[in-house]
């Protein structure tokens, strides 16, 4: 299934109830929420609490939890408790990945592994019989607005070369431009920032990416 994830990150903060009950209204179910601490990757974002306002007044949003830190096992237990439906955490900080999928699952959430754009995708094939999804950056993860990297649509066509038929989501410079690319590689989460919440016509968006379901 073809599912738009609209980023928080690009959203207008400051009217976020709006902007999440339109998101809603257009048939868009799933958020994706950036979590960063400035050492991973160069910026900050949001944290439990932000999560959990959300969750409390759209409880049937999902919402999915991005980890871009360096420690993302100590912060399972708060983004579950706090209305996470699916965690991913990032293959570049794992030294024992096995661990980290049995903990995210422990907590009754849907897990995945990130990668970003300067890493092999074959880091993750040991372990896709074990994952519901993955996330493949095709920007530098840390801000928005970056230019999508064509080279990294490869990485997806070897997912499911591989075998894969869990979820393949991606992130960075996604948008109506690109979907048919994305999409037939085996793309079927489209993480989109700036194309969805600053787009003249979100909800045409949004009737765009449904005509490919």
């Amino acid at each position: 299934m073809i599912k738009l994830t609209p980023s928080l990150l690009a959203a207008d903060l400051m009217h976020l109830g709006r902007e999440i009950e339109k998101m809603m209204e257009n048939g868009i179910d799933q958020l994706h929420f950036d979590v960063m601490d400035a050492h991973f990757v160069p910026n900050l974002s949001f944290g439990p609490a932000f999560c959990q306002a959300i969750h409390k007044h759209f409880p049937t949003l999902k919402i999915d939890v991005h980890l871009m830190m360096d420690n993302p096992e100590a912060y399972l237990d708060v983004f579950a408790k706090s209305g996470a439906s699916s965690i991913t955490v990032h293959r570049e900080v794992l030294s024992d990945p096995a661990a980290m999928i049995e903990a995210i699952r422990a907590r009754g959430v849907t897990c995945g592994f990130s990668i970003k754009p300067e890493t092999d995708v074959n880091t993750l094939l040991p372990w896709l019989d074990q994952l519901d999804h993955i996330l493949i950056m095709t920007v530098e993860p840390g801000f928005g607005g970056q230019a999508f990297m064509p080279e990294e649509v490869e990485k997806i066509k070897a997912l499911r070369s591989a075998g894969f038929r869990g979820d393949i989501a991606v992130d960075g410079g996604v948008g109506l431009q690109n979907l048919e690319l994305l999409i037939g590689a085996g793309a079927n989460w489209l993480v989109m920032g700036t194309a969805y919440f600053c787009a003249e016509d979100p909800k045409l968006v949004a009737m765009k990416v449904k005509e490919y379901a």
